[in-house]
């Protein structure tokens, strides 16, 4: 078992199987319609989540994690003797981290502070998951709670990713637009292309999902380029064009991906259907 446990919360959407064998321990948030919220984590599928999105004209309602929910991952870690290294969705868009740095001051309280340290990921969704997998591959290799931490902030500064919406409308609805409010000024008849940093940033605007497909191949060309070999493919029920998307960057970079999936609930109700994401980061700060 390695000295360091790695944490996160749910919004990587690393494919389940994958967050298991990586040995990643997971803190969920919530989402769910009227007050009835529902973890995440709990979520068997996402379809039916996003056809009554489609249709609802009440749009959901997210929350963060609970101070007791981030002790409830942590407390039987530290007994266990381990340290953790806790990495969690940008700041900017979520109290996520906020809620994780509470929970830590309370562990500094009882004399534990030094075993955990919390992370402010910056990013979110497949970004957030090849912090991640950069996290867990220096803890699998036996580095230390700083070593962990240190390999974060080295992928934080090579990560790159995008997504492209179907439209701004909800996240306008949502209000997490961020920069991208500007953008509001004229028609909602764009495919936004943005970035997510510490909050959701603009990038380009095109005018039709053809044009906008292909800005995205353009974008993991540009990543290859750059030395990103390791790269992620996400979407919200858009399989078809993810699955051409994954095709794509296969020919572009000879190789497969480090994950697919799909984004769930908690980020897709501020998106909407219709998302498609790439994103890329050099596979020498995964270990």
């Amino acid at each position: 078992m390695p000295p360091v446990a790695v944490a996160a919360d749910s919004t990587h959407y690393l494919p389940r199987h994958l967050a298991d064998e990586r040995g990643v321990h997971q803190v969920s948030l919530y989402v769910g319609w009227s007050g009835e919220m529902q973890r995440e984590l709990d979520m068997q599928g996402f379809d039916a989540f996003y056809e009554r999105l489609r249709t609802d004209p009440e749009l959901p309602s997210t929350s963060q994690p609970s101070i007791g929910d981030f002790l409830a991952v942590w407390e039987p870690l530290l007994e266990e003797g381990r340290e953790i290294v806790s990495i969690h969705l940008a700041g900017g868009i979520s109290g996520t981290v906020e809620a994780a740095r509470q929970a830590h001051a309370l562990l500094a309280e009882r004399g534990l502070g030094d075993r955990v340290e919390v992370i402010d990921g910056e990013t979110g969704c497949g970004g957030l998951g090849m912090l991640i997998l950069a996290a867990a591959a220096a803890a699998e290799a036996g580095a230390g709670k700083d070593e962990v931490a240190a390999r974060v902030r080295e992928a934080q500064r090579s990560l790159r990713i995008w997504f492209c919406l179907d439209t701004l409308e909800y996240l306008r609805r949502g209000g997490r637009i961020g920069k991208a409010q500007a953008w509001l000024g004229g028609t909602l008849r764009i495919k936004p292309i943005l970035s997510l940093e510490y909050e959701i940033t603009p990038v380009e605007r095109v005018r039709t999902a053809g044009r906008a497909f292909e800005r995205m191949v353009r974008y993991a060309e540009e990543l290859h380029a750059a030395g990103s070999d390791g790269w992620v493919v996400q979407h919200i029920q858009a399989p078809e064009q993810s699955q051409r998307l994954i095709e794509r960057c296969r020919e572009i970079f000879d190789s497969e991906p480090l994950f697919t999936s799909e984004v769930g609930p908690v980020i897709g109700t501020y998106t909407g259907p219709g998302l498609i994401g790439v994103g890329g980061i050099p596979r020498s700060v995964l270990g």
